[in-house]
């Protein structure tokens, strides 16, 4: 599953769904009675048998036979459900999952299709639990198998999960409806009654019923036939051996294309029909990805076939359901005329994101959800490595710095989590889909994959895929798989490296002094004093060769000889190692002077980490601020793109943080100071889509800023390209790398706020919507922005999908600031009720006051003591309240030294 990626972090917008006490993840090995008792037969004297959060391991499903009917008018659904069932103990009792659904009828009958029980079986609740138990009076045998048939029906979902409605509008204004299922973590159930763990893998047979103005799709090939005169049944093939949370089906309306990959697996993608002609790339490189995986990890796709579908209401980025993966519109479909670079990137890493989890996650699936990372961490890594395998034009390298850097901004918080954390209910289960599991997955394999070598991590991954294929596997297994292949003849404890990093939270601190021809080496946690130890696998370059020196680091103290005729050492070369570096004792003057004398001697990625880690120690108060600001004076010399971009996203997000607390003079000063200092790169931009991404995305970046700053020479163009726009009735199709932008200025007046909205409402293109969007919440007027934010409440014009990234887009204006956080505390229980998932990765930190948040928090203290996101929140204000304590001073005086 790919998570939305927002402007800014999700503050306000997280899971506050029911919740339970976490319980014992122990199993029972025994039934709830014991073998052979006969339990009270009348339903009155009958009580839930399991008290447990987790199912009784002594009933393994193997296969469901599952027929649904949803009618699309009435919007409910009605279904029955076979599952064979393996009884390991003697029980008279079936304990699995449902959630939201009227169940009309229960029996079992024994392999010879005969009933232990010639009547209706009691079905007893616990909704606090999402359990049904199924009475038989009749014990069930050990060692025996037998069929449990459930008829149950239910209202089609109104949310984002489990079979859910959606609905799109033609261009000719009629509403058309359509129902998809989104079932990862624990919403299966609320489609069909089953045991919805990851670990109890079974086939599915399913069958669905529909008029024939629709389609149907599942996991597998389907085959159709006549029911009765105006219903027809499609059959779908028998599905490989899975878990609940990968079936699938949508019934739409929907057109695809469709082509073959070089080993014969049949590709397909489904858009509405207006929007079908902007399915072409993803279908590209849907082909592009599945032969570059089958490559890669040596083993075939299992499946005949693999579906791509674009939902109109989709909460997350994507969904991995085996053979039927499911996208926002924004994450598949791409239309040339609107549609960014970025926007085209993004596409091509969802897509290699969900068909990388078609192993790393359906065919091998973490046990259960403690240790999802498995499956996130490896799809968002393995983005990285199949985009740049097969578009190596995207240049998506550059991007994994960004994701690094997100997870140690999030990592540094104390309310971060180990890797690998308990989750038991389905609120906890939810919160672990975070920046940890995807974005310090990913850097912790990264780091894992450039020590052991390319060839080797590649080995060890193929053994883990073959091993554990079909079954499901812990953190354990993965280690071990790649420990055979270890550096023959060497010992090493693979096991106690990782787990450092796996089992507790933070990112490291490496204090690097030099002392005559030694590097003495510290490590602490960063931002905290709490004494973690972490086997860190420390590179360095120096002056003196151009080789990458590698020392494993396990004490708490260190040092490494390296000689006395060394001029400057750099730490963590290329910032593979996920751990920040804290040059003392002069060591940041040499780089700074380093940096101005021969920057390239340092190569992007490590001159882009620099950057990064000393403003990171700025907010941790380990390095004065000034120093940061020396540090990127070399970005006048600086020809690339990534570390350009880096400094002035630091800039902007001062200048950003600084402008909400209305501190004019520094506002004016930072104001001068960037459109300055930046003026020959932002006057060498074209507003065009020419050149190479890298190119694209900072003529995008820099635009865009230097109109905010309100730079005359831009604003002067963006009206000028607005003005054209306006008279083309919104049929200009305008450069992609700057629409954003001349949108965002042409929405400060009232006549293009208007247009803007209007065509916001009639567009096809999501890219373009998204962009327009944004530029609706750039208005000064602070009436448009609350009507934005209750239009997005309604659900109609603006989707309920992007309400949560429509407040942050508001809470990013300066005008709509304390107007978001006032929307938010007012509409609490409603936006719980529609957005019942954390929705973002961490991108930039908000400033709102402290006692604000802190004493909102405190009233609904009972939902949000559940959610580690609040706690979050709460830390990202404490951290900027600090930063304006301890550097708008500083700040201060440094702009008036340079400015003079």
């Amino acid at each position: 599953m790919v998570l939305v990626r927002l402007l800014v972090p999700s503050l306000f917008l997280m899971s506050l769904v029911e919740s339970q006490p976490t319980q014992s993840s122990h199993q029972a090995s025994s039934p709830p009675h014991p073998a052979g008792e006969q339990s009270p037969l009348g339903t009155d004297n009958l009580s839930f048998p399991w008290s447990r959060l987790r199912l009784p391991r002594y009933i393994i499903p193997l296969h469901y036979h599952l027929l649904l009917h949803p009618n699309l008018t009435s919007l409910r659904f009605t279904g029955s459900v076979q599952i064979q069932i393996d009884v390991q103990n003697n029980t008279n009792w079936v304990v699995l999952h449902s959630k939201g659904l009227q169940i009309s009828k229960a029996t079992i009958v024994d392999q010879n299709l005969a009933p232990p029980s010639d009547k209706v079986l009691p079905v007893l609740h616990n909704p606090s639990h999402e359990q049904i138990g199924i009475f038989s009076s009749r014990v069930l045998s050990s060692g025996q198998k037998y069929f449990l048939n459930i008829e149950f029906g239910a209202e089609l979902s109104e949310g984002f999960y489990g079979f859910y409605k959606s609905t799109y509008r033609t261009s000719t204004g009629e509403t058309r409806t359509l129902a998809s299922t989104h079932f990862e973590p624990t919403s299966a159930r609320m489609a069909f009654p089953c045991f919805d763990e990851p670990s109890f893998k079974a086939n599915f047979s399913i069958r669905i019923r529909r008029s024939p103005e629709y389609i149907s799709l599942s996991n597998m090939p389907v085959k159709t036939f006549e029911v009765n005169s105006g219903v027809l049944e499609d059959q779908f093939d028998a599905s490989v051996k899975m878990s609940t949370y990968l079936v699938a089906f949508v019934v739409c309306d929907f057109k695809s294309v469709t082509a073959r990959t070089s080993s014969g697996v049949q590709v397909s993608v489904y858009a509405s029909p207006e929007k079908w002609p902007q399915t072409r790339y993803a279908l590209e490189v849907a082909v592009k990805m599945l032969d570059f995986y089958e490559e890669y990890f040596n083993i075939h796709y299992p499946l005949p076939k693999q579906d791509l579908i674009a939902i109109p209401d989709f909460q997350s980025g994507a969904m991995e359901n085996w053979g039927l993966t499911t996208y926002r519109e924004t994450s598949l479909l791409f239309d040339p005329l609107t549609s960014t670079i970025s926007d085209e990137l993004w596409v091509t890493m969802v897509i290699g994101h969900e068909l990388a989890h078609q192993w790393f996650g359906n065919l091998v699936t973490m046990e259960w959800w403690n240790d999802i990372w498995l499956n996130e961490g490896f799809a968002r890594y393995m983005e990285y490595i199949s985009v740049e395998a097969t578009y190596p034009d995207l240049k998506v390298e550059e991007y994994l710095l960004d994701t690094c850097f997100s997870a140690v901004g999030h990592d540094s918080l104390n309310s971060s989590r180990p890797i690998s954390s308990p989750a038991e209910n389905p609120t906890q289960i939810k919160q672990m889909f975070d920046t940890v599991s995807y974005d310090k997955g990913a850097c912790v394999l990264h780091m894992l994959r450039h020590f052991l070598t390319d060839d080797v991590f590649q080995r060890g991954i193929v053994r883990y895929l073959r091993k554990y294929s079909y079954r499901n596997a812990h953190n354990q297994d993965l280690w071990d798989s790649l420990a055979n292949y270890l550096f023959a003849g060497e010992h090493m404890d693979l096991t106690a490296m990782m787990n450092t990093w796996i089992l507790q939270k933070g990112v490291p601190l490496v204090t690097v002094t030099r002392k005559g021809p030694n590097l003495l080496l510290r490590q602490d946690r960063f931002l905290r004093t709490v004494l973690f130890l972490w086997h860190i696998p420390l590179t360095y370059k120096t002056d003196a060769s151009g080789t990458i020196h590698r020392h494993l680091m396990t004490t708490h103290t260190d040092s490494i000889h390296i000689g006395e005729e060394v001029s400057w050492v750099k730490v963590n070369t290329d910032m593979t190692g996920y751990y920040v570096v804290h040059y003392e004792d002069g060591g940041w003057d040499e780089m700074t002077k380093l940096l101005r004398e021969n920057h390239t001697a340092l190569s992007y990625k490590d001159r882009t980490q620099l950057i990064h880690n000393a403003f990171q120690l700025v907010t941790a108060g380990h390095l004065p601020l000034n120093k940061g600001l020396d540090l990127i004076g070399y970005l006048q010399l600086e020809t690339h793109t990534v570390p350009l971009l880096q400094g002035l996203g630091y800039l902007e997000a001062f200048y950003r943080m600084i402008e909400k607390r209305n501190e004019l003079e520094v506002i004016s000063n930072l104001r001068r100071h960037i459109l300055r200092f930046f003026r020959a790169v932002i006057d060498r931009q074209t507003w065009s889509d020419g050149g190479s991404v890298s190119e694209r995305r900072l003529r995008s970046k820099l635009l865009s800023l230097a109109c905010h700053l309100e730079d005359p020479r831009c604003l002067e163009r963006a009206r000028a390209i607005f003005a054209d726009w306006l008279q083309s009735n919104g049929t200009l199709n305008l450069p992609t790398d700057v629409a954003e932008t001349v949108f965002s200025v042409g929405a400060q007046d009232d006549r293009g706020w208007a247009s803007l909205l209007h065509t916001y409402s009639i567009a096809l293109s999501a890219a373009q919507k998204s962009q327009i969007l944004f530029a609706l919440t750039c208005s000064r007027d602070t009436k448009k922005l609350h009507r934005l934010l209750e239009l997005g409440l309604e659900g109609k014009v603006i989707r309920s999908q992007d309400l949560s990234s429509l407040i942050l887009m508001v809470a990013r204006n300066p005008r709509g600031h304390h107007l978001a956080w006032n929307f938010v505390k007012k509409n609490w229980d409603t936006l719980v009720q529609k957005l019942v998932q954390h929705n973002g990765d961490h991108r930039e930190r908000k400033y709102t006051s402290k006692h604000g948040v802190q004493s909102f928090f405190e009233s609904i203290k009972e939902q949000a003591s559940q959610l580690r996101a609040s706690q979050v929140a709460l830390d990202n204000v404490q951290k900027n309240v600090r930063w304006f304590q301890r550097n708008l001073e500083t700040m201060r005086n440094w702009l008036n030294k340079t400015l003079q």
